[in-house]
């Protein structure tokens, strides 16, 4: 629905020098094609839903425990962002709420000194405040956003808070959830949205999932405006795309990467290390816990500790790390489009891009990982 933008010439800091712009609506995106012919390119591709998008399988998340788009420094951000668009890396996942806007800002300046232009998406939060003209705060927000990235347009803008069938309670700067009526009345976010697709400052649009909220969900995928959500989808809760009999859960997905699959919709998966738990640090108790895990009351984090420990020794046998066990997990799904991995060096992309390359998980090894499961962990 947006207008077609002018191409963008690759840098010469990279190692390839054709346009880098998907300036038309075709079967596959000018970067794609060419990130298959790249000797660097180390990821495949999936189309997202029924679009004409295909995002790289890993792609780039500014947000999360990582901060490199947040906290870093200029030039680890340019050195970061340069060498995931060498390995084929098209797809960049922003938030205003990340850094309040200082992930867009960043990136915004990273992509124009290298002169590149992948795939990106950002959202909007809709906080208390905003409530009286939701519709309005969504066209506002994504200005800011397209002010702050430096572009016309997104590619994906997605609603930051998950739907749910209540009321629920917004204070302050909390954004967690928004209620479907919230979604469907007049001036609500379907309508803002709306706006944004008309005006051509948005090619796609979607929404976030949080858990325990399925039949929301669906209310919103049935009306096929939206084309990508994103979702949490772990070793440690895979209830978003499998059933985990005997697992106990704090929140349930209920298999909405299959609800999503049928309506054809995209899933991009966020977290994927589960805020920090699933990497081989956690699981040793070796240095110290992430932002997220130290929010967790002792008790509970010895006990996840435990169980990162128990899926590191099943992910041994297969000869993977937590982490890259983690992100084939998640791929071995072919519901899901993409994982938004939050990474912070170049180390880090070495190892996990690279799972992209890898086969399915052995049904032995998988099989393990269901007795984890069936059991809760020994707990």
């Amino acid at each position: 629905m947006s207008a077609a933008a002018p191409a963008v010439t690759g840098s010469p800091r990279l190692k390839w020098s054709s346009p880098f712009w998907h300036d038309r609506v075709t079967a596959r995106s000018d970067f794609t094609a060419e990130a298959k012919e790249r000797k660097e390119d180390r990821v495949r591709y999936r189309r997202m839903g029924n679009t004409d998008l295909d995002l790289s399988e890993i792609a780039f998340g500014c947000g999360g425990n990582a901060g490199l788009m947040t906290t870093g420094s200029r030039r680890d951000q340019c050195s970061t962002v340069a060498r995931a668009i060498e390995l084929g890396i098209n797809y960049f996942d922003n938030a205003p709420d990340y850094g309040e806007g200082l992930a867009e800002t960043n990136l915004g300046d990273v992509l124009k000194e290298l002169r590149v232009r992948p795939f990106v998406g950002s959202k909007v939060e809709i906080r208390a405040a905003d409530r009286g003209d939701i519709a309005g705060h969504i066209v506002r927000s994504l200005n800011d956003s397209l002010s702050r990235l430096r572009l016309d347009h997104v590619d994906i803008l997605q609603i930051h808070n998950g739907p749910v069938l209540h009321t629920p309670t917004l204070e302050g700067r909390s954004y967690g959830q928004l209620s479907v009526e919230d979604f469907f009345r007049p001036d609500g976010a379907i309508a803002g949205l709306e706006r944004v697709l008309v005006a051509g400052k948005a090619r796609h649009v979607g929404f976030i999932c949080r858990g325990d909220d399925i039949d929301a969900v669906c209310q919103l995928l049935d009306t096929r405006l939206f084309r990508l959500i994103n979702v949490p989808y772990t070793l440690l809760n895979p209830t978003a795309g499998r059933p985990a009999a005997g697992l106990r859960v704090t929140e349930d997905l209920g298999g909405v990467i299959e609800e999503a699959k049928r309506r054809g919709v995209g899933v991009a998966v966020y977290s994927p290390l589960a805020g920090g738990a699933l990497t081989e640090d956690f699981a040793d108790r070796a240095g110290p816990p992430s932002p997220t895990m130290r929010r967790l009351p002792a008790e509970d984090l010895q006990y996840l500790q435990g169980m990162a420990a128990r899926l590191r020794n099943v992910g041994r046998r297969a000869g993977l790390s937590v982490p890259r066990f983690a992100y084939r997990f998640i791929l071995d799904n072919p519901g899901v489009t993409t994982v938004l991995g939050g990474f912070s060096t170049m180390e880090q992309f070495d190892e996990l891009v690279t799972t992209s390359e890898l086969p399915p998980i052995d049904p032995d090894v998988m099989s393990r990982v269901e007795d984890l499961w069936r059991t809760n962990f020994g707990g």
